[in-house]
Formats: structure tokens, sequence, C-alpha cells
């Protein structure tokens, strides 16, 4: 269960609790979704609709890492284990209801166009399994991915590669895997994501090879922190090479929520400095710059020669 100081925190931040350990919040860009039908960069990118998304965790504060850079409040988070848990029946039952339940008081402001997909948001179409702590420490992610897809949904994992085990015994894949990459060293890395169990850096080098040979849409997700992790290596070069991914997301810190109380603002890359770090990368490798969004300082890379798997549209 979560413990009471943790909910009440969440729950201030506008968090729906859902199951054992699991919640809801709704994303900004699903709000934008319903209004001229704009969206967030993953719907440029791979094609999703983000007024129909669902943003979910089944394990809201439980995680293997305490990142520097991540906005949650995760100073309160008490265990990198799970104990007691729903079933992935429960979950995303209860999940999709909570997602009704918060969009309730948006109903009365919206035109005829705007109130059309307002209606579609309550019925969500994909579900990013990301939101807030490590979603793999879920003992039932598997059967949550399978259940997502038995109810015609997609899924998108995100993870941070610290339970390799966990993605080699999934029963299905997600519709799309993120890894993330915010370390080129061990070093680097155990002072930027400050890992909370043994061997995390090792872990995550087992994921990246995983990865490299699965057969569903891969991405690798490098966040920058200024003057911490800001520079392309030959280090960087060689975990892509590892890693293999389908796409390459390189995404700018953002000096939001709790990471304040941890890193300063001018730790924020500006948008130049993610378009020119991708560049670099496309000008040493396989992968060529296809297209950045200035508002989320986020560029994305495809491969060159690439192999498409399973497009949204």
């Amino acid at each position: 269960m979560i413990p009471q100081e943790v909910q009440e925190i969440l729950e201030n931040q506008k968090y729906k609790i859902i199951g054992e350990n699991g919640a809801v919040k709704l994303c900004p860009w699903l709000k934008e979704g319903m209004q001229d039908n704009k969206g967030c960069y993953k719907q440029r990118f791979y094609g999703i609709k983000s007024h129909r998304c669902l943003q979910m965790t089944p394990s809201v504060s439980h995680c293997t890492q305490k990142c520097l850079f991540c906005w949650r409040a995760y100073e309160a988070w008490h265990k990198n284990k799970i104990d007691t848990y729903s079933s992935p029946e429960e979950l995303l039952d209860q999940a999709i209801e909570a997602q009704k339940q918060l969009l309730t008081g948006f109903g009365g402001s919206l035109d005829k166009y705007e109130e059309k997909l307002w209606e579609e948001s309550k019925k969500p179409k994909h579900v990013a399994i990301s939101l807030s702590g490590e979603p793999t420490l879920y003992p039932e992610i598997s059967g949550l991915i399978k259940e997502v897809h038995d109810r015609d949904m997609t899924s998108f994992l995100v993870t941070n590669g610290t339970q390799p085990n966990k993605l080699k015994n999934l029963e299905q894949n997600p519709t799309q895997l993120y890894i993330s990459l915010d370390a080129s060293n061990k070093e680097t890395y155990q002072k930027l994501c400050r890992p909370q169990i043994d061997d995390a850096w090792e872990n995550l080098q087992e994921s990246l090879k995983y990865m490299s040979n699965l057969d569903t849409r891969t991405v690798l997700r490098i966040t920058l922190v200024e003057d911490v992790n800001s520079e392309l290596n030959k280090e960087y070069l060689d975990l892509i090479e590892k890693a293999n991914p389908d796409f390459i997301e390189v995404k700018a810190y953002m000096h939001i929520g709790y990471s304040r109380k941890r890193l300063e603002r001018q730790n924020m890359p500006s948008n130049r400095k993610i378009q020119n770090f991708s560049q670099k990368i496309s000008n040493k490798t396989n992968y060529k710059l296809h297209d950045n969004v200035k508002k989320s300082r986020v560029s994305l890379l495809t491969k060159k020669d690439p192999e498409i798997k399973g497009l949204y549209q």
C-alpha cells in the first residue's frame, strides 16, 4: 500500500490513486489534444492521439533510482519492492474509470468539435505505463501489457532498464518500449541517477543489449542535464550501438516540480543544445535527425535505413 503521507502528496498534485500501488494523472497534452487537435510530441513523432492516451503507473511510489532530474517527490518514497498489488484487470478497470472522473469537469465549456474529442478521451486507445516510479517493479507487468492489448489498446512501456529479467519474461512485448539512457558511464550514472539497488548499471547494460533484438518498436530516451551528462562522447555512441533502437529521443531536463530542490535552472539545456547534441549523433551513427519540437525541447532521430515495425497509422 502507498503510505498515507505519500498519498496526500500525490492527491494534492492531482493524481488519482488506483489499486494498491497505482495512479493516474491527466497529461497536460490530453487537454491540449481536445483543443484544435493539438497534441504532445508523441502524437507528432509516432501518430498517437494525445486526447486518447491514458497516463498511468502500477508503481507510483516505488523505484530503483532517485534521479536528480526527476520532478516527482521521491523523497517520500519508501521501497523498491512491491509486496501487495492489484490484478492487471482491476488496475486497468480502475485506471480507465479514474480517467473518466478526472475528465468530468471539462464538458461545460467545449464547442461541438471539442466535445466530440472529450467523449473520445473517455475511451483511451493508448496506455502510457510510466508517469511515476519504475513500472517493471509491478509483479504483474506482463499481465498488464497483455490486458491492455486484449482490450484493443496500444501500450507504451517506459523503463529505466534496471530490471532486465522483467523485460525478458514479458508474455507480450509492449507496442513501444522506451529505455532511459541518462549517462554514458557508471560514474555519471551513480551521480545523476542514484540507483537504489546493487548492479543497476550492469542491469541497464543487459537491458540495452536485449533491446537490440526485440521484435517491437524501441526507443532510447536520453535526458540531458547541462553540465552533468550533456556532452556527446564515444561511450554514448557505443551504448547506442549496443541498444540498436528504432528511434532515439534526446530531451532536455525540465526545471519543474521537485527537481528544483536538487538542480538549478541553468541545468536545463536550451532547445538549440538538444538539436546540436542530436545532430552530432546523426553525424557519427546510422541515425538521422528527423524532427524537433521546440516547446518540449525534444528531438527525434530515426534510422537512415529503417525497418518499420507496427506503425500506429
